[in-house]
């Protein structure tokens, strides 16, 4: 689980706060740092990553509780990230392909 999640871009801490958050449900900031033995300025930065990635939410209370995405939403937002990558990388196969074509000519020449 761990490599997966860091495959789509997350760090290992990053990681490790999901799987607590998935775990054991809805948490405020400061019982994730308690639990998980982390300072608030290495937790908060790190919430926030996951917020952006859209696999925790935070509530508009005050403190906020942070919950996790359910992991089968987290995995289609992987295969989602990935088409799209894939994508990318079809649309720009061809002007990949003729830099590469220029660079091998040049090679050549001065050989």
């Amino acid at each position: 689980m761990y490599r997966t999640l860091v495959n789509f871009g997350l760090t290992r801490t990053d990681a490790k706060v999901y799987i607590y958050l998935a775990k054991r449900g809805s948490r405020k900031g400061k019982d994730l740092c308690n639990s998980l033995k982390m300072q608030k300025q290495q937790l908060y930065p790190c919430l926030k990553n996951l917020q952006k990635k859209g696999v925790v939410n935070a509530s508009c209370n005050r403190p906020a509780l942070f919950s996790a995405l359910p992991f089968e939403k987290v995995l289609d937002l992987i295969v989602e990230v990935n088409k799209e990558k894939a994508k990318a990388l079809q649309a720009s196969k061809e002007e990949l392909l003729s830099t590469w074509r220029s660079i091998a000519e040049k090679d050549e020449e001065k050989s």
